[in-house]
């Protein structure tokens, strides 16, 4: 497993929330032990007190991004590596279950199960991942989302440093209302140029009276 995908863990938390749109999906264990994905041996860990537990590393996680998607990534660095501090990993070498063409391992480092409790775990990888992500690409490839009200958490991958949005549907939603502002004020140019016409032509006339 590439250490980059790690970082999949911190944005799948951040995004449980929708502060803007007063929602939040995690309200269970189950909601909880359903952000490990294939991570079984984990989740099965998972108790009612880690569910307040992972709202408390979800909105420092969140705060890592607002940080640098602000620009300010001083204190973005700051706030992840008080994560990490907090919640080391156990980085191992794995790869039997991963053979190459010649069945040998494919040997690569894998961070191993939180000794302590799952939302400690968590709460390591999503760092961990989150960390890697930012040293190998810079700080301003984390964002948030730009159609208002949305503001879910991503990571930008593109080439040219252009993403803005979470999702394609994001994208489209803005485009959409960027297109219709656009035509609001075209319309709205358009209108009071009529009536400066009009007005220039009544003033016309009466000149001419």
């Amino acid at each position: 497993m590439e250490l980059a995908h790690y970082s999949d863990y911190a944005v799948r938390l951040v995004n449980t929330e929708e502060p803007a749109r007063n929602k939040d999906s995690l309200t269970s264990v189950d909601a909880v032990r359903a952000l490990f994905g294939a991570s079984a041996q984990m989740a099965r860990r998972v108790t009612e007190t880690d569910v307040t537990r992972f709202r408390n590393v979800r909105g420092r996680l969140r705060a890592v991004f607002e940080a640098a998607d602000g620009g300010d990534h001083g204190l973005a660095v700051d706030l992840l590596n008080s994560l990490l501090m907090e919640f080391p990993v156990s980085p191992q070498v794995s790869g039997h279950e991963y053979l190459n063409d010649e069945g040998r391992p494919n040997w690569h480092i894998h961070l191993a199960d939180h000794p302590s409790n799952a939302s400690a775990g968590y709460a390591a990888i999503a760092s961990f991942g989150l960390a890697f992500h930012l040293t190998e690409h810079g700080p301003d490839r984390l964002g948030l989302c730009q159609a208002a009200p949305c503001r879910n958490a991503y990571l930008d991958t593109s080439t040219n440093r252009s993403r803005r949005y979470c999702s394609d549907r994001c994208a489209t939603r803005a485009n959409v209302a960027a297109y219709r502002a656009r035509k609001r004020l075209e319309a709205e140019a358009s209108g009071q140029s009529g009536r400066s016409a009009d007005t220039a032509q009544d003033s016309r006339a009466l000149s001419e009276l």
